[in-house]
C-alpha cells in the first residue's frame, strides 16, 4: 500500500509528515545536544513496540544502564522484550563487558553494518535507532571512506526493509542528508529571556510535508510538537 504510513510516536510530527514516516527508509534527526533527538529517537522506537514490531537500538555515546533508567522515569516500555538495546559505547564503568558491542558496532561503519546483517538473522527487526551516528563518522579515516561506508549502509538497510532513524550531533553534515530518505532538524535558541525549541522538516522524499517550522517541548512524557494553533 503506497500510502502506509509509520508513527514517529510524536504526535505532532507525525501530522507534520502527513501521517508518519514511509516504511523502509532512512531518515536523519540532527542537532546541537540537549536538543532531544535521543527522545525522539525512543519515541519512534517505542511505537514500534507498541505496534508489536521488533526494534533494535544502538547506542554510541549514552551508556544503555542510563538510557534505560531516564527513559524508564518518562514512562516508556524499555524492559519490554520486542526492545533490544545495544550499549556499544567506547567509554563506560562497565567497558569491559560490553568491549565485544564496541568492536562490532562501533569501530567503524562497515563494522556496524555488518553487525546489524548478523542481528537480523538472530531476530527480524522493523525499526532500527542509531545513535549518534556522528560517532561513527569522527572514527572515518578519510571523507572518502566514510562516503563509500555510508552508501553501503543505505544499501543494505533498504535491503533489509528496516525504517532506521540515525542521530546526529553534527549540524552540518553533507553525505548523510543526501543520501536519507528525510531530514528532521531540531533547534535550541534564546528568545528574550527564554530558550526556545524549535523543529522543522528539511527533506521527506515520496510526500509532502508541513514546511512551517515548529515549536516542541520536552516534558515528562517526553517530547510534544506544538501542531495546533492552540498550542498543542
Amino acid at each position: 500500500m503506497e500510502d502506509y504510513r509509520i508513527s514517529t510516536g510524536v504526535r505532532g510530527l507525525d501530522l507534520m509528515l502527513r501521517g508518519g514516516l514511509i516504511p523502509g527508509r532512512v531518515y536523519l534527526v540532527k542537532g546541537a545536544p540537549g536538543t532531544g533527538k535521543t527522545t525522539l529517537g525512543m519515541h519512534f522506537a517505542m511505537a514500534g513496540v507498541l505496534n508489536g514490531e521488533n526494534v533494535l537500538y544502538i547506542t554510541l555515546e549514552e551508556p544503555g544502564i542510563n538510557i534505560r533508567k531516564d527513559f524508564s522515569k518518562l514512562g516508556f516500555d524499555v524492559n519490554n522484550p520486542s526492545f533490544t538495546l545495544i550499549d556499544a559505547t567506547p567509554t563506560t564503568e562497565h567497558y569491559v563487558l560490553i568491549e565485544d558491542y564496541f568492536e562490532k558496532f562501533a569501530k567503524n561503519l562497515n563494522k556496524l553494518t555488518e553487525s546489524i546483517e548478523e542481528e537480523y538473522k538472530i531476530r527480524r527487526y522493523s525499526r532500527v535507532v542509531i545513535d549518534p551516528i556522528s560517532m561513527l563518522k569522527v572514527a572515518a579515516t578519510t571523507e572518502a571512506e566514510y562516503r563509500r561506508s555510508f552508501l553501503a549502509f543505505v544499501k543494505v538497510m533498504a535491503k533489509l526493509k528496516a525504517t532506521v532513524m540515525l542521530i546526529s550531533e553534527i549540524e552540518k553534515s553533507d553525505i548523510e542528508e543526501y543520501l536519507v530518505d528525510g531530514v528532521i532538524e531540531l533547534k535550541l535558541i534564546e528568545s528574550g529571556d527564554e530558550l526556545v525549541r524549535l523543529l522543522k522538516i528539511k527533506k521527506f522524499r515520496g510526500s509532502g510535508f508541513d514546511h512551517r517550522i515548529r515549536r516542541y517541548s520536552l516534558t515528562d512524557r517526553g517530547m510534544i510538537v506544538h501542531y495546533g494553533d492552540d498550542g498543542s
